[in-house]
């Protein structure tokens, strides 16, 4: 098996296993770092071990590799195909735009959170908590002041980083802002001797086709479900 054939998993059993809430068969994040969790195989016990860990919240998103039907009680409350991109010839093909705008990237710190969450909750570019930011590095660009675009590294695997939370304020749409942004991380990501990887809806064709621009190419298809655990 591939590290990345199930990412979140790999994740919360290696790299970030420091963060985990763990069940017998089952891990997730803390939920106000991510929503996510996962497990090796999508079978009974796994959602049952699942369960109890869900506690302090009723659901989590989960990756599978072909669309699932949970156990009964389960309900699937949202998802979408997911493709899984990879970048791995540590080939950089940034614009001069990006370039150029470079130099107003600058590292989020907490103090930013408010501004991260606001903009994470208009563009909806997936899961994003109060404690996201503590996954590693989150990049931004201000626009007179105001917080425009960003993008930050989530899931870490031995050997992967996942790029993640790109997204630009509507107001700011089509200024290179997030390839400049994404440019950065993958030289920090190969700057460390590991593979940048991304996760993008199938249909997002806009995003899909400015990640080929930069060098990304498509792995596999997932599939992104958010379950909700059985009612007592």
């Amino acid at each position: 098996m591939h590290p990345l054939d199930n990412p979140i998993w790999q994740a919360l059993s290696t790299s970030q296993a420091y963060l985990a809430k763990t069940g017998k068969m089952a891990r997730r994040f803390p939920n106000e770092v991510t929503s996510l969790g996962g497990f090796p195989e999508p079978v009974q016990d796994a959602y049952d071990s699942l369960a109890s860990i869900l506690d302090d919240v009723n659901a989590t998103g989960l990756f599978f590799d072909s669309p699932q039907q949970p156990p009964a009680g389960w309900t699937i409350i949202a998802g979408a195909p997911l493709l899984q991109m990879i970048h791995e010839d540590g080939k950089m093909t940034a614009s001069s735009a990006s370039q150029s705008i470079a130099g107003r990237i600058v590292e989020l710190a907490a103090a930013d959170v408010p501004e991260m969450l606001a903009l994470a909750q208009l563009t909806k570019p997936g899961p994003f908590g109060l404690r996201t930011r503590e996954l590693g590095i989150y990049l931004g660009i201000r626009n007179e002041g105001r917080l425009a675009a960003m993008a930050g590294e989530r899931l870490r695997v031995p050997g992967f980083t996942e790029i993640s939370a790109v997204c630009t304020h509507p107001e700011h749409l089509g200024r290179g802002y997030a390839a400049a942004l994404m440019t950065t991380l993958l030289e920090r990501i190969y700057g460390r001797g590991e593979a940048p990887f991304l996760h993008v809806r199938a249909d997002n064709t806009r995003a899909i086709a400015l990640y080929e621009r930069l060098g990304f190419r498509e792995r596999v298809l997932l599939h992104f479900a958010v379950v909700r655990k059985p009612t007592a």
